[in-house]
């Protein structure tokens, strides 16, 4: 039971790790003033799930849910 323990002790630091990455990867949301003169309606702006942006976006809600069931098994001692 011990080394299932550590295997997802490891797993969960490795999701800290790259959750972390991911999030500083990210643009900022914040756009200034260009946002009320409508600059950001933009093809980027309109196809943002498919892009790189859109991607990282994805992928940290997804880090982020593993993260916190890991965080929850792992501080109930099931293992």
């Amino acid at each position: 039971m011990e080394t299932v323990r550590i295997i997802v002790t490891v797993v969960f630091i490795i999701v800290a790790i790259a959750l972390s990455g991911i999030v500083l990867m990210q643009e900022g949301k914040n756009s200034g003033l260009s946002a009320l003169s409508g600059v950001a309606d933009t093809y980027w702006g309109k196809n943002k799930g498919r892009s790189m942006e859109g991607m990282l976006v994805k992928i940290t809600a997804v880090l982020g849910a593993i993260f916190m069931v890991m965080a929850i098994l792992l501080n109930m001692s099931l293992f």
